[in-house]
């Protein structure tokens, strides 16, 4: 079977990328021919390139999804399947989950009147209608519901399959091997509480929200580190100063490498206003670690009582209630959290898609 995965730039830090990187690998290892389609990758992968010249996002979304729909019907593949929102591939990936749902949360009046907005709305809404689409990978319920509310696309189209974490790789015993460590170069002791957030997308990931909760916490020795890259960093940064919590916030910037992070940390914070599924979440549960997220995130479908915490997004005296609790708890609840995404291995995933794969094919 060959196989397009596409997605318009792939670089190491994205989730949709992590996706794609450990998909691919499983997918090889069963005899799958993948290749991925994009502007750009990097990586040593096989891939298509298709890059029109382009000036602006929408010109550039527009460009790439009609270089794409050039590809499907050239026919050189059996399966399209697209991160991208893209009218006519065989099978999206609602990596990003609904657009029109993230603009209601978002409640920006300008939105209404970005060209790009528009644009998205419509390949959204014509490539869930489109006839040729033949299924839809959710990776959270949440997205399932939403997109079978809004679209009316069938039940049977609609597959929810949660992104695979490397449970070798993401485990509790980074911390010894590698967070003790950084804790003791960064000059953390052993009982001050470490929350970490990590993602790109400051203000859709809630971190404005985060700092607040910071400042309002009845643990004053919580540091919070921050690995990410976002233009709003300085922003988030005189924030800080602002609440007077600057001194316990470090930003560290995009890591190629989390591991080390994720083993020094207490605590995972992501109090985002909208996520489908992020791969951070289930990577730091993986590692051992309580996570906080909101109604508004998928991952709050693998939280119970024993793992974290689940607010509205917003909510910043919930939030710093939650990381009072979590910090005070997060020894006693490393081997529920490390539990909660024990069923979640590559080797899954896997078989999910190609069972999805033999399905459609």
């Amino acid at each position: 079977m060959k196989l397009a995965i596409v997605r318009q730039k792939y670089t190491p830090f994205g989730g949709a990328e992590r996706f794609v990187e450990r998909a691919l690998a499983a997918l090889r290892a069963k005899g799958i021919d993948a290749s991925i389609v994009a502007r750009e990758w990097q990586g040593d992968m096989q891939g298509v390139r298709v890059n029109p010249f382009y000036l602006g996002r929408t010109w550039r979304d527009a460009g790439f999804a009609r270089g794409v729909q050039r590809l499907i019907a050239q026919k050189r593949f059996d399966l399209v399947q697209s991160h991208e929102r893209i009218p006519g591939c065989d099978i999206y990936r609602a990596g990003d989950g609904v657009h029109a749902t993230w603009l209601e949360l978002r409640n920006q009046p300008a939105d209404a009147w970005s060209p790009w907005h528009r644009y998205t709305l419509a390949a959204e809404a014509a490539m869930f209608r489109h006839p040729d689409l033949r299924a839809v990978i959710c990776n959270s319920r949440m997205v399932k519901d939403d997109i079978a509310r809004r679209f009316g696309v069938a039940d049977e189209k609609l597959n929810v399959i949660y992104s695979g974490v490397d449970l070798d790789v993401f485990h509790p015993r980074l911390r010894e091997e590698r967070g003790l460590g950084l804790r003791e170069k960064v000059g953390v002791g052993e009982t001050a509480s470490v929350i970490l957030f990590v993602g790109s997308g400051y203000e859709r990931k809630g971190l404005p929200t985060l700092l607040h909760a910071l400042s309002r916490m009845t643990r004053r020795d919580a540091r919070l580190w921050v690995v990410g890259r976002d233009k709003d960093e300085m922003r988030m940064r005189k924030l800080a100063q602002t609440l007077g919590i600057d001194d316990r916030v470090l930003f560290l910037g995009a890591q190629p490498d989390v591991r080390p992070f994720y083993g020094a940390a207490d605590v995972f914070a992501l109090p985002t206003l909208y996520d489908p599924f992020p791969n951070a979440a289930l990577e730091a549960l993986a590692c051992g670690l309580p996570l906080v997220t909101t109604t508004t995130c998928g991952a709050a479908e693998l939280v119970t009582p024993f793992n974290g915490a689940v607010i509205a997004a917003g909510d910043v005296t919930a939030l710093a209630a939650s990381l009072d609790a979590l910090c005070a708890r997060a020894p006693t609840m490393r081997g529920a959290a490390r539990a909660s995404v024990a069923h979640l291995d590559l080797t899954s995933m896997a078989a999910q898609l190609m069972a999805l794969y033999s399905r459609l094919s």
